[in-house]
């Protein structure tokens, strides 16, 4: 399929993470009476990711994430090539997820950005005042186990048809074990998105929630196949044959 239309599923994709996972938080996290709290909210962005891969796997891969892009070009699962239009695509799809989203919130009456916005930060930022150093660990160990679970499940050795689950659920556990101390990024697109709105602090941290989420991403890309192999051939200038094998 055309690098366009693989994009644009990648658009697609990362404006539901955004829309769907920030929203989450936005808008329903503290509801009166009836918020989803933390496990609501870590559930809501796992359910986007759960959902698109069913929905666009068979299209882009549903990366959804420069990071994973960028961790499976390091584990030769993707081209090279092709990491900058998706990385765009994912970028500009967080964006537009978190202007619709923005423009949803405000039409209620006292919604304020200077809230957070769903963005991540660190210091004051963090939710739990966690430092910059905890925020940088965490960031990296976290998007780096997200990668091994990706790279595991749709391992050609692994059983067919389940990675979406796993990285799904994968993908709740890291929010429940991160959104105290960043609300949890593990994802550059994510945290661009409401960054944007926000500005201030959430742009000037903003560094972080790229720098972070891409070395743990190249991390486990570099680890997973030099540990466990390949477990399938070297494709990397077969796309079609890719986008097969990776169903995230």
């Amino acid at each position: 399929m055309q690098i366009g239309k693989r994009a644009l599923a990648e658009f697609i994709g990362t404006f539901w993470l955004v829309f769907g996972g920030c929203g989450s938080a936005v808008l329903a996290a503290a509801f009166p009476q009836v918020g989803i709290g933390l496990l609501g909210v870590s559930f809501a962005f796992g359910l986007t990711v759960l959902t698109m891969a069913y929905a666009i796997g068979h299209i882009s891969g549903c990366h959804l994430n420069p990071a994973v892009t960028a961790g499976l070009v390091v584990a030769k699962r993707f081209p090279a090539s092709e990491a900058l239009h998706y990385m765009l695509a994912q970028v500009l799809g967080g964006i537009t997820g978190a202007g619709v989203l923005y423009a949803i919130a405000s039409g209620k009456a006292g919604f304020d950005v200077s809230g957070g916005f769903a963005s991540n930060g660190y210091g004051l930022h963090s939710p739990g005042s966690y430092s910059m150093e905890a925020a940088l660990v965490a960031e990296i160990v976290l998007t780096f186990m997200f990668l091994i679970i990706i790279l595991g499940s749709t391992d050609k050795r692994a059983p067919a048809g389940f990675a979406p689950i796993a990285i799904g659920l994968g993908l709740t556990l890291i929010h429940l074990i991160g959104i105290p101390i960043t609300n949890l990024s593990v994802n550059p697109a994510r945290s661009t998105g409401p960054a944007l709105f926000v500005g201030g602090w959430a742009l000037e941290q903003l560094w972080l929630f790229w720098v972070a989420p891409i070395l743990g991403a190249a991390f486990a890309g570099y680890t997973y196949p030099a540990v466990f192999g390949v477990g399938q051939e070297e494709i990397a200038a077969e796309p079609a044959k890719i986008r097969a094998a990776t169903t995230h």
